[in-house]
C-alpha cells in the first residue's frame, strides 16, 4: 500500500480488499492496478499529476494487460495535461497511449471518471472512453482558461453522467461495468429477476427490471432518453424518442448510444414515437440523420422498435423501418404508422377533398384510423406484432429471447465513411 491519494481513490472503486497495485515503487503520483468490481475483473488507473514519461509507461501497462486479458479499464483523471519539460520523447509516449486507447475502443469497456482538472491532452484521452463520468466540481476542456463547467459540458453532450462527488461517480462506473460484458467477445451479464419493480420513469421504467439503470447524456438533447438497463434479466439499451421531433441533437445522441450498444452486442430497443423532423439548419440535420440511419443500418446487435403512439415520415423510416432499423417492429393497437407525415399524406392523397372544403383535421383523423392504422401496416409486413399496451413488457422480453442468438456478418471493410 502506497498511501497516496490516487491509491485511496482506487480503493473506493474495487470490491473489499481485491485491489492489487502495480508498479507501486515507480516514482509517480499515478496509481495503477487490478481487482474486482462487482465481481468483474477490472484494470484501473488514477491520474493525479501532470503526465510525464513514467506516468505514460504505467498507463501503457494497464492498456497492455487489459488487451491481453480482455478486461475493462476505469481511468480516474485529475491532470492539467503533459509535463512541460517532457519534450518530444513525452509526446511520442503520449501518442502510444492514445493509440492504445483507440485500439481497445469497442473491444473492452473503457470508462473515464473526471475528478478535478482534466485539461489539454488529458481531456482528449479521457474523452476517448466509452463512457465519461464527471464530478460536478471538475474542469474538462482542452484550452485553458475556459468558462465551460461540467454542467455546460453535459448540456453539449461531452459528458455522459454528472455526479456530485467521487464516491457517486465510482458507484456509477461500477453500475456500468456490471451492465456491460467483459469484452466484445463475451456474453452479456445475466441478472436474476422476477416481476419488474414499479417505476415512474415512463416507458423505460415500464420495460426495465429496475435493477440497475444508467441514463446517458441526460442533460443533452433532453427530449429523448438513452439508458442502459436490464430487461428480462439481460442488459438492453433503450432509446425513447418520446413523441419529439427528430432533431440533429437527438440524432447525434442516439447515434452515440447505438454505437456503444452495438460494440458490445447489447440489444437496442427503440421507442420510435416521432412523426416530424425539426425545422432549422438543414445541412446539420441532414448530416445528423445520415449518421443516425447509418448507425442503425450497420448495427448487427438485436434491434427492436416499439411504436406506442405515432411514427410517421422520415422518423418512421429511420427509427421503425424494417429495411434499416429493426429486426422486429411492434406497435400498440392504438398507435399509427405512416410512410409520410400525416399532414403530407392527406395533402397528397385527398387534395380534392380539401379543395372541396372538407376539414383538414377531420381528414387527418380519418387517415390515422384507416391507411395509417398499425393494423394496415401489419398486413403489409411493415409491422410484425400489434399488441395491447399491457402486453408490452412480455412481448419485448419474448422478442429479446428470440433474437438472443442473432448472428449477422457484414461485408469486409475497414469502416463506413458516413
Amino acid at each position: 500500500m502506497t498511501g497516496n491519494k490516487s491509491y485511496d481513490v482506487l480503493k473506493i472503486l474495487f470490491d473489499g480488499e481485491s485491489f492489487s497495485e502495480l508498479d507501486s515503487l515507480v516514482e509517480s503520483a499515478t496509481s495503477i492496478g487490478f481487482g474486482t468490481v462487482g465481481g468483474v475483473s477490472v484494470y484501473a488507473f488514477c491520474l493525479d499529476n501532470a503526465i510525464d514519461s513514467a506516468t505514460c509507461n504505467k498507463l501503457l501497462k494497464v492498456y497492455s494487460l487489459a488487451e491481453k486479458t480482455g478486461c475493462p479499464i476505469v481511468g480516474v483523471f485529475n491532470s492539467d495535461g503533459l509535463q512541460l519539460e517532457g519534450g518530444f520523447e513525452l509526446l511520442s509516449k503520449y501518442g502510444e497511449l492514445v493509440k492504445s486507447a483507440s485500439r481497445l475502443s469497442g473491444v473492452v469497456p473503457q470508462i473515464s471518471v473526471i475528478n478535478g482538472a482534466c485539461l489539454g491532452v488529458a481531456a482528449v484521452a479521457a474523452n476517448m472512453a466509452d463512457a465519461v463520468i464527471a464530478c460536478e466540481s471538475s474542469d474538462f476542456y482542452v484550452n485553458a482558461p475556459s468558462d465551460i463547467d461540467i454542467n455546460k459540458n453535459a448540456s453539449l453532450g461531452t459528458v455522459d453522467v454528472v455526479c456530485g462527488d467521487i464516491e457517486e461517480a465510482l458507484s456509477v462506473a461500477s453500475d456500468i461495468i456490471s451492465l456491460l460484458p467483459l469484452n466484445n467477445l463475451s456474453p452479456l451479464p445475466a441478472f436474476e429477476t422476477e416481476e419488474a419493480q414499479q417505476s415512474s420513469d415512463g416507458i423505460i421504467g415500464e420495460l426495465s427490471d429496475n435493477i440497475i439503470t444508467v441514463e446517458f447524456k441526460k442533460q443533452y438533447a433532453t427530449k429523448i432518453k438513452t439508458a442502459l438497463t436490464t430487461v428480462g434479466g439481460t442488459t438492453a439499451g433503450i432509446i425513447d424518442f418520446n413523441n419529439s421531433e427528430l432533431s440533429s441533437q437527438s440524432a447525434y445522441k442516439a447515434e452515440a448510444f447505438i454505437k456503444l450498444c452495438d460494440a458490445y452486442n447489447i440489444p437496442i430497443i427503440t421507442i420510435a414515437d416521432s412523426a416530424k423532423t425539426e425545422k432549422g439548419s438543414e445541412p446539420q440535420l441532414l448530416t445528423a440523420l445520415t449518421k443516425l440511419v447509418s448507425s442503425y443500418a450497420s448495427a448487427t446487435c438485436p434491434k427492436i422498435s416499439l411504436i406506442t403512439s405515432e411514427s410517421a415520415g422520415s422518423p418512421y423510416i429511420v427509427l421503425a423501418g424494417k429495411g434499416a432499423s429493426a429486426d422486429v417492429t411492434i406497435a400498440w393497437d392504438s398507435a399509427t404508422a405512416s410512410p409520410l407525415s400525416i399532414e403530407s399524406a392527406v395533402a397528397f392523397m385527398w387534395n380534392d377533398r380539401l379543395a372541396n372544403g372538407e376539414d383538414r383535421k377531420v381528414l387527418e383523423q380519418e387517415y390515422k384510423n384507416t391507411a395509417a392504422s398499425v393494423k394496415e401496416a401489419a398486413k403489409s409486413g411493415a409491422i410484425d406484432c400489434v399488441i395491447a399496451k399491457e402486453d408490452t413488457r412480455n412481448k419485448i422480453i419474448e422478442s429479446l429471447e428470440m433474437l438472443s442468438s442473432k448472428r449477422e456478418t457484414t461485408i469486409a471493410r475497414k469502416h463506413s465513411v458516413k
